[in-house]
């Protein structure tokens, strides 16, 4: 058999390994997000509400806080806009996580395998894997930050419909073609900043917790590569991603979600550093903390169901565990 031949009987994630896992990283995403997508609609909402910039310009000088609380929040967008509309926004959201997942889960792979390398005895270093999560993440959300950008901006047309507000957007190309043609290609690089910051500290609690956690439970205990591993793993990396992403994420949102004249320069905020002090001036600190139990409880579930949904699909398909 010739070595053309001989290549081409070998299994898919053999001949292309890189492409195998891109793809099944962006389908255990997909699963992942269309489970839990309702948690992050009402921690994108608890995120804009009472925004100290948004009174200062006059945008909604006098509207009181419309709701409290994760629970009412969303009991109050089933109420006031149909149960539907839990899922507003999560076209753009899965196709997001097929490129931020599928890029981030392949990057780091690559960096931890053949850049940064393992120790003799197989182990990852802790401050390799943190250097490889939040390269990874910065990577991965990059390249899918027009996404994310079209996603927030989506999600809240439910809030608009209310206020009076016309709708921004009829579907997902429809933003696309509208935010490309206001701000151009930068237009929908709005907000990477914040974003590539915030996705950098959440890989390093995803990616950098699972895969230390998950190996040092089967180097140091009587734990075997199987769905307990990965859940208690997973549970871990929820928490600390929760904790490290979420100020970021709060930056990241208001600055995705704020008006842009046509050179695609926000109205409220300069920077992400200008957002930061604004809003801690403006709200206080705790205040990059809103939405952070819809954050956490979105993550820990999300988290849960990629990586178990990721494991068994690689075992299935014949690749080696994470």
């Amino acid at each position: 058999m010739s070595p053309a031949e001989e290549e081409k009987s070998l299994p898919l994630p053999e001949r292309w390994p890189r492409a195998s896992k891109f793809a099944l990283s962006a389908c255990a995403a997909a699963v992942a997000e269309l489970v839990t997508f309702p948690l992050d609609l009402t921690k994108t909402r608890l995120q804009v509400q009472g925004e100290a910039a948004v009174h200062r310009h006059g945008a909604a000088a006098g509207q009181a806080v419309p709701y409290r609380g994760m629970l009412r929040t969303a009991a109050g967008i089933v109420q006031e806009e149909g149960l539907r509309k839990l899922w507003q926004g999560a076209t753009p959201a899965v196709y997001r996580h097929i490129v931020y997942s599928g890029v981030r889960m392949v990057a780091y792979e690559h960096l931890r395998d053949s850049v940064l390398g393992r120790s003799e005895d197989e182990s990852f270093p802790f401050w390799k894997a943190v250097v490889g999560g939040m390269s990874a993440g910065a990577i991965g959300q990059f390249f899918a930050s027009p996404t994310d950008l079209v996603k927030v901006q989506m999600q809240m047309e439910g809030k608009r419909k209310l206020e009076g507000k016309p709708l921004r957007f009829r579907g997902v190309h429809h933003a696309f073609m509208k935010i490309l043609s206001e701000g151009g290609i930068r237009g929908l690089w709005a907000g990477w900043v914040p974003n590539v910051q915030r996705a950098a500290l959440v890989n390093m609690g995803d990616l950098t917790t699972y895969d230390s956690v998950k190996h040092f439970l089967l180097l140091n205990t009587p734990l075997v590569d199987n769905s307990v591993t990965h859940s208690i793993a997973s549970g871990c990396s929820g928490l600390v991603a929760a904790v490290l992403g979420t100020p970021a994420d709060v930056v990241k949102t208001r600055i995705m979600n704020q008006p842009r004249d046509k050179q695609g320069r926000g109205l409220l905020y300069k920077s992400s550093t200008d957002c930061l002090i604004q809003t801690i001036q403006g709200e206080g600190f705790m205040s990059l903390y809103k939405g952070f139990i819809p954050t956490w409880m979105r993550m820990a579930p999300w988290s849960l169901v990629f990586w178990l949904t990721y494991e068994q699909i690689r075992r299935i398909c014949g690749v080696s565990s994470f």
